[in-house]
């Protein structure tokens, strides 16, 4: 069957089809992962190519930042190992961070797709891995060689055959090998999973290949992505913004500039290369920016290779959103995170419709240590700030962004820490005040109960610079960290002693349009959630002081 004999309604049922393979292929990563990481936060993301390396289908849960890197890492890996060499049961794997995901603790495997000895395409998976040995994910690390296990393009699988001695080069050089080496293999089934779907899926519709379906599917959104693109008036839009750094600040710049149905990001005059592990690759940097630039042009439309050939980012070597080898970049998130953050500012004007204000941020943080029976633990907590707020729509308490993990439940966590969740709760007067509020973050109570020290390594966002608020919106409040009730670095590496107790104070996000405008039946709303306090609303809000003005005095 050719392209271009497949109907519009036909075409929809075999798009969705190949959306559910994906789908299919992540459940299997999840329910067949060793980490918390991946079968708890869904750090992941599946994805199928044709024969060409184009990006098809994309698993619904996939984070977008791995879903943007994914199609240079297969590129990278087809230069090193070229399609014509490639044999049915290999897989590839590389964790390098300028091939891969931009840091070193993602594994990314991808598997040729074979009918016979006929390619037909690719399926890849990515994951964090729990552990990657060296002093593990931080901001301290001054160069890459501290920070793990470096995996450069290899077969990990070759015709079938396990490559044994990668596998025993991995197992001796992490903290947890049984939960590093079972995600590894999971990845590799589940890539399994998703070629014989793809197989099947081809058969039935008649397809030799991937690309006699993707053709259509690539062509239809870049036509959609073009119509997209008609919302923003065509110039140039700047943005800047200071974050914090380890000894500094960092300095991030941005023009986007709308031309002939295509968008170019530039980001010039950022800082330079940084001596510590908060350099973003470029591939890291790019797949952001497709992220917030599709949330805000086409944010209902499948990915594929036709939804990002219309945007182009570059970033000058050698600057922190495109360092060079061998470059720190363990944290890179703590500044690629913020290159959403800088797109949304910049085309505030153009789209004030569909922009959403600065966010509380994902926290992370790396757990080394021991547990209470005497085996080594190392894995990371998820928590997050609150949402930023859009037009009619307040941000969310304690949701991710920018991205789509999820935040590990106490239970789980408690249950595979061997520390003690004292509480979590919703933290009031966080979310920044306006027209619709910016989401609050929560406060966390962490004990150490493994009869052990616990080496904690912070990557935290958001403690000198607020979530900006947007046309009058307040600003979020700032993260914290303590222990035992004394303030702690946020980007530090501390020991936690028995008994000592970790509070992690999230950050809110920013708030949208002014406060003189929110109704006081939305903020009795806030008071009655715990959002907001009434002390608070009193001194932010008029509608609030209107309110207790003419409530009646009870007696």
């Amino acid at each position: 069957m050719k392209h271009a004999k497949i109907d519009p309604f036909l075409e929809r049922i075999m798009w969705d089809r190949l959306i559910t393979i994906a789908d299919e292929t992540v459940n299997s990563l999840v329910r067949t992962s060793f980490s918390m990481n991946v079968r708890d936060s869904y750090d992941l993301s599946c994805v199928i190519f044709d024969e060409f390396g184009r990006s098809v289908a994309q698993g619904t849960f996939s984070l977008p930042t791995f879903t943007g890197t994914a199609p240079q890492t297969l590129e990278r890996m087809l230069e090193r190992f070229p399609a014509a060499t490639l044999q049915p049961g290999d897989v590839i794997v590389t964790n390098d961070p300028w091939i891969g995901t931009g840091h070193l603790y993602d594994i990314n495997i991808c598997r040729p797709i074979f009918v016979g000895e006929r390619l037909i395409g690719f399926v890849m998976s990515i994951t964090h891995l729990p552990d990657t040995g060296g002093m593990g994910m931080s901001s301290l690390a001054r160069e890459i060689h501290e920070e793990g296990l470096i995996i450069p393009i290899q077969k990990i699988v070759s015709a079938g055959v396990p490559n044994d001695g990668l596998f025993e080069m991995i197992r001796a050089n992490v903290r947890v090998a049984d939960q590093v080496i079972g995600d590894v293999n999971a990845n590799i089934i589940c890539t399994d999973v998703g070629a014989r779907s793809t197989i099947e899926f081809c058969a039935e519709y008649g397809l030799s290949t991937l690309s006699e379906f993707s053709e259509l599917v690539i062509e239809r959104t870049d036509r959609a992505m073009k119509a997209g693109l008609d919302a923003l008036p065509s110039g140039t839009y700047a943005h800047a913004i200071d974050i914090e750094g380890v000894d500094g600040d960092v300095h991030l710049e941005i023009r986007v500039t709308k031309s002939n149905d295509e968008v170019f990001v530039d980001f010039e005059n950022c800082s330079a290369q940084l001596a510590y592990g908060l350099n973003c690759p470029l591939c890291y940097t790019r797949a952001v920016a497709y992220y917030a630039l599709k949330c805000l042009l086409a944010p209902d439309l499948p990915n594929n290779a036709g939804t990002f050939s219309r945007v182009h980012v570059r970033a000058p070597e050698k600057s922190v959103l495109n360092p060079v080898w061998p470059a720190a970049t363990g944290a890179r998130h703590t500044i690629g995170h913020f290159v959403f953050a800088l797109i949304m500012g910049a085309l505030q004007k153009a789209l004030p419709d569909r922009v959403v204000t600065e966010m509380g941020m994902m926290n992370v943080f790396n757990v080394f240590g021991t547990h209470r029976d005497g085996t080594s633990l190392a894995t990371l907590f998820f928590l997050t700030g609150g949402f930023g707020a859009l037009k009619g729509w307040d941000g969310r308490a304690a949701i991710p962004g920018p991205g789509n993990m999820v935040a590990i439940s106490t239970e789980v966590w408690e249950d595979l820490s061997s520390t003690t969740i004292v509480s979590r709760r919703i933290r009031p007067d966080s979310g920044g005040v306006g027209e619709f509020t910016g989401g609050p973050g929560l406060t966390v109570e962490m004990a150490n109960t493994t009869g052990h020290d616990l080496i904690v390594a912070f990557l935290g966002l958001r403690t000198r610079f607020a979530a900006a608020g947007m046309f009058d919106g307040g600003t979020g409040a700032l993260r914290r960290f303590e222990i035992d009730g004394a303030p702690v670095d946020g980007k530090g590496r501390h020991v936690l002693k028995p008994g000592q107790v970790l509070t992690i104070i999230e950050a809110g996000g920013g708030g949208y349009g002014p406060a003189e405008k929110r109704p006081i039946e939305a903020i009795l709303s806030d008071i009655d959630r715990g959002y907001v306090t009434p002390r608070f609303a009193e001194a932010t809000y008029p509608a609030y002081r209107r309110h207790a003005a003419e409530a009646p005095v009870a007696g």
